[in-house]
């Protein structure tokens, strides 16, 4: 979905909202938001603040991350630091966030069901939605080498079951709503260093939590569109990175002797969170 056709959900509904008199007068129902109904959801979605997010060592594979990773010398490998991003290049410095990309922030689409049941200005009802974000959330370390180590995670899908429970107005109905989601997260892996070898976890389905609120306008018998907010958040704290060897020297930092079998990475931030800014539209039968 793109940003056109958010703003053209969003119109919708500004339109809705301003047709609302009209629509009251039109519709003589006593319950208008009972039902089983089917619709979409699209806008954007942003990510917070994880300033401070950093990559942990595991030097000796007994998994306790918090190892400093030093050089035979006995300095600290990482010493340029870590940023909160996506790398733009092994040689720029880390601190302050100078040497990364900003977290990606994108679009969202999903497609929903759901059924509601009125009694007078009451509503409640459960819905259930299956769709995609298109963010990314990324990390760095940078080496003095110099090189970068970057870890990303992303969503394939995502999944929710959520109560929603409001209070109506006529045709206007303000609602919140709360449950469980269901995500495929991919967590990858990059590095400018192309001569260790490494090894990561890949996908994985997670259970986390989602909630919001919003406001639905009927625009006739069957049609409504709304503006609603949703939060998001998944533990995603077993995402690890195994670098070995490869064709690296015996002195490299990764293998250094008595721990000649390689370094663990994880992320320091176990979860992965967003806030989205939807515009909806439905079909209610």
């Amino acid at each position: 979905m793109t940003k056109t056709m958010m703003v053209a959900l969003a119109g919708a509904a500004t339109l809705g909202f301003a047709a609302m008199p009209a629509a009251a007068q039109e519709m003589t129902e006593d319950a208008p938001f009972s039902g089983i109904y089917f619709g979409a959801a699209g806008g954007y979605d942003v990510q917070p603040n994880d300033e401070g997010s950093s990559i942990l060592f595991d030097r000796n594979l007994d998994g306790r991350f918090g190892d400093a990773v030093t050089t035979a010398a006995g300095a600290n490998a990482f010493s340029p630091g870590f940023c909160n991003g996506a790398a733009r290049s092994s040689t720029a410095p880390a601190v302050g966030g100078r040497g990364c990309r900003n977290d990606k922030d994108n679009t969202a689409f999903y497609a929903r069901v759901g059924i509601d049941q009125q009694r007078g200005n009451i509503v409640v009802g459960v819905v259930g939605e299956f769709g995609k974000s298109n963010i990314r959330d990324s990390v760095t370390a940078f080496s003095t080498t110099p090189a970068f180590y970057t870890m990303t995670r992303d969503l394939d899908w995502e999944a929710s079951i959520r109560g929603r429970a409001g209070y109506a107005v006529n045709t206007t109905l303000f609602y919140g709503t709360f449950g469980a989601g269901y995500a495929r997260i991919n967590r990858d892996f990059y590095s400018s260093n192309t001569a260790n070898a490494y090894a990561q976890s890949g996908k994985k389905n997670q259970f986390g939590i989602t909630g919001g609120g919003g406001i639905e306008q009927k625009l006739g018998k069957n049609i409504s569109v709304g503006m609603e907010y949703m939060f998001h958040q998944y533990q995603d704290d077993d995402a690890r990175v195994l670098v070995t060897r490869g064709t690296q020297p015996a002195n490299n930092p990764f293998v250094l002797a008595p721990n000649t079998a390689g370094t663990a990475f994880k992320r320091s931030d176990d979860n992965f969170r967003w806030h989205s800014l939807r515009g909806t539209v439905a079909f209610r039968f």
